[in-house]
């Protein structure tokens, strides 16, 4: 069997790539990425790959993918598509996605309408499937810490949000694509609990040592906060605005048990994540 990963070279890739390692032979990983040189598994293949010029041969010899979403957002949807078809052409008979919980027609996010598209590709492939829903990842939530230590004030537009150590994500990623009855299954990969505003300005203060106020704001508030003092494009930080109006209707809030399912192991809370 051969297992491939897209993106083997992110944060992401590689940490599925070292779960994989602990109980399956380098020899059976077929690692794609744009940057092969970055990347020192021995005895795994390590092959160049660019979605824009996705052909069969990039796939040859896999057998089950791990298709981690690319890092392009708004102009990835034909990416993925691309890399479907190829693996399929080659014989990859099926196919594990990262997207998100709730990619729905009504989900505000900026990104929802890429991942259904992608998902809604997938499951027209031919290919058997598993849909590994991540939630937002923990991690991102360090600069807001550290700017709410600073300022005293946690300002958000957000709701409450199941945040998820990537960590879990790859533990739960590696243990469906290793094999296991995953095929038709959509698992929502999320932390062990939905965080808030007020949640997440209580956790900062107990972790800082410092009183964090929570102040919620208008998307567009929001939006132009970032670009002020961010200094993110307008049009990304609006991007940045539609996740927290979707945690606020409630899209992000799911917990779910999957992680614990899949591999045995509880997921992190966010304090253990900031630890």
């Amino acid at each position: 069997m051969s297992l491939v990963i897209t993106g083997a070279s992110g944060q992401l890739g590689r940490l599925v790539t070292a779960e994989l390692l602990k109980t399956v032979d380098a020899a059976e990983l077929l690692l794609l990425t744009r940057t092969p040189e970055a990347l020192d598994v021995p005895g795994a293949t390590v092959r160049a790959f660019d979605w824009n010029a996705a052909t069969p041969e990039a796939f040859e010899g896999g057998e089950r993918m791990l298709l981690i979403s690319g890092s392009e957002i708004g102009s990835r949807v034909e990416g993925h598509k691309a890399a479907v078809d190829a693996a399929v052409a080659a014989g990859v008979g099926f196919i594990a996605y990262t997207s998100i919980p709730n990619p729905s027609d009504n989900n505000p996010i900026a990104v929802a309408a890429e991942h259904r598209a992608t998902e809604e590709h997938i499951r027209a492939s031919g290919a058997r499937w598993t849909m590994l829903r991540n939630n937002i990842y923990g991690e991102i939530q360090v600069p807001a810490y550290q700017t709410a230590l600073a300022t005293g004030r946690l300002v958000t537009n957000g709701g409450p949000v199941g945040f998820v150590a990537r960590a879990d994500c790859a533990r739960a990623a590696a243990a469906v694509l290793a094999g296991g009855d995953h095929d038709g299954r959509e698992y929502d990969i999320t932390g062990p609990e939905a965080l808030g505003p007020v949640e997440l300005a209580a956790l900062f203060s107990e972790l800082g040592g410092k009183p964090v106020e929570p102040v919620v704001v208008s998307d567009g508030e929001y939006a132009a906060g970032l670009a002020q003092h961010a200094g993110m494009p307008e049009a990304v930080a609006s991007v940045y605005a539609t996740f927290g109006r979707g945690a606020r209707l409630g899209y992000s809030a799911v917990v779910s048990p999957a992680v614990e399912e899949l591999t045995g192991n509880a997921p992190l809370p966010l304090r253990e994540v900031f630890a």
